[in-house]
């Protein structure tokens, strides 16, 4: 009789285990923020000249309508001119302000653990948004979104490897007060992550007590102007071609006050945006370095992100259009635009025109997640979690999001060639000498945690297999996710006797 070999998938699987369970440093890791991105480019550097030309010439010639009396005086100190209410930016005002504007920032974040370096094209995924709903995934239903969920997200985000900041996806609607709304978004979100968080500010009022509960956290002003872990997300634009009167005050509130800024252009292609997808991007473009200018003739080289966001309609209901292969390719032409100016940018991608975590969302999801890395998108906002066209926004989604992302961070980091990743003298081990196949090789057990992007939910058991464990849902397996994260403490609370002064001095709605 035969003797029976031992099998060397067994023990080759029992070695990958053991590898597995040894921690890798972040810089071994197969995907992390800030890969470099740019491989995709659907603009030609003749389109992206002719954008540009075409950015100026509007900026030039319609010139941006509504600004407050204190951006009028900002902006023709600066250079523009002002007629008849509208003001007119020469394109040697333009230049001369792209000069001066910050190239390379940092993001930084509460712990110093996750700080997002914006040089380059290096990419980073995060939320955003201002959905009034909630996505009950199992229930199929939406009702209102309230600060509790709010901060569930941010704790949720702050498990999760591959969301790399918070920008606010959720307004509280069980808070009618618009003040204690944009303080309690702050508390619920940077005591729920210790990842950069983004904010708005509904009123230019409503800033200085914004600031002041920052100041508190930071532990005092000169330490938040030394690290500010919040930025503001600013509508400075109502597309197309004026200023929003009250966010531009806004902004020059949170200049002054060392927070960084979004600069959010989202005009809707043949809505508020003109009707061909070059031309919505020479529109968000040319708002956007109206933007630049406003920010640097206040304060020269203050942190600014680029934000051109212009959406899709779809012309058949006039609803968004989020999650078309359109929206997918105004993202990526602007991240072209980004680094044809060589400032910092961000974008919307991977939100999802499907109402639930479906199929529908994973491939709409996936298409714009993926062309915005492979652009070299710095921010990519709405990344994760948004529903029904930036309405609704799931906790499970946002779960399911991080595997998402996790495969699209890959393809952004691309295929590395050296002469060790083309080993020949591995193939003569294995083909000439050896067994056959590669399983148990020195070289595959110390590649697979940092050649290999593995998802943490995605199954990719056989169907004996996953019989064998009983069918498991990925539905149910974020839930079951959602729920281990949310039953343990927030790791990014804050000190018991701070947040006690916090409570005494601003009305926080999440119970202590």
């Amino acid at each position: 009789m035969t003797s029976m070999k031992p099998s060397r998938r067994s023990g080759g699987r029992a070695a990958r285990k053991a590898l597995r369970a040894a921690p890798i440093s972040k810089d071994q890791r197969p995907i992390r923020a800030g890969l470099e991105g740019g491989q995709y480019q659907p603009l030609t550097q003749a389109g992206m000249e002719r954008i540009h030309q075409a950015a100026l010439d509007a900026l030039e010639q319609i010139g941006l309508g509504d600004a407050p009396e204190s951006g009028v005086e900002i902006l023709t100190k600066a250079g523009c001119d002002y007629r008849e209410g509208r003001l007119y930016f020469p394109r040697a005002m333009v230049e001369d302000m792209l000069a001066k504007a910050a190239k390379d920032i940092t993001l930084h974040s509460r712990d110093g653990q996750h700080d997002l370096d914006l040089s380059g094209a290096r990419v980073h995924y995060g939320t955003a948004g201002a959905a009034v709903h909630l996505v009950d995934a199992h229930g199929r239903e939406y009702r209102d979104s309230t600060v509790q969920d709010l901060h569930d997200a941010a704790r949720i985000v702050n498990k999760l490897d591959n969301i790399h900041f918070l920008q606010r996806p959720m307004v509280c609607r069980d808070i009618p007060d618009n003040r204690e709304m944009d303080l309690n978004s702050i508390y619920a979100s940077v005591s729920g992550t210790t990842k950069h968080v983004g904010t708005s500010f509904t009123e230019p009022d409503f800033v200085d007590d914004g600031i002041e509960l920052l100041h508190m956290i930071a532990g005092g002003e000169d330490k938040w102007r030394e690290r500010p872990f919040v930025s503001n997300s600013n509508c400075f634009v109502v597309p197309p071609m004026k200023f929003a009167t009250e966010s531009c005050k806004v902004m020059e509130k949170v200049i002054a006050a060392g927070m960084p800024v979004l600069l959010l252009s989202a005009g809707m292609a043949t809505a508020t945006a003109p009707p061909t997808l070059a031309g919505a991007i020479v529109q968000a473009v040319a708002e956007c370095l109206a933007g630049v200018c406003y920010v640097n003739a206040i304060k020269p080289g203050h942190p600014a992100i680029f934000g051109t966001w212009p959406f899709v309609v779809d012309l058949r209901t006039g609803s968004m259009s989020g999650g078309s292969g359109e929206q997918a390719l105004l993202t990526a032409g602007c991240a072209q635009m980004h680094r044809f100016y060589g400032l910092p940018g961000g974008a919307a991608a991977g939100f999802s025109d499907a109402k639930l975590p479906d199929m529908q969302a994973g491939w709409e999801q996936m298409c714009s997640n993926v062309m915005a890395g492979l652009s070299g998108l710095n921010m990519v906002y709405e990344a994760a979690g948004m529903h029904a066209s930036l309405l609704g926004f799931c906790h499970e989604s946002l779960i399911l999001g991080d595997d998402i992302i996790g495969q699209a961070l890959r393809c952004v980091r691309g295929i590395e060639v050296t002469e060790d990743s083309v080993d020949i003298e591995l193939m003569k081990s294995v083909c000439l000498d050896g067994p056959g196949h590669y399983l148990g090789a020195d070289k595959t057990l110390r590649l697979m945690e940092t050649e290999f992007a593995y998802p943490a939910l995605g199954s990719r058991t056989s169907p004996k297999e996953w019989a064998e464990l009983g069918k498991p849902d990925l539905l149910d397996l974020a839930t079951a996710r959602k729920e281990a994260i949310l039953s343990e403490p927030s790791a990014a609370r804050l000190n018991p006797v701070l947040d006690a002064e916090i409570r005494k001095r601003f009305n926080i709605h999440l119970p202590g």
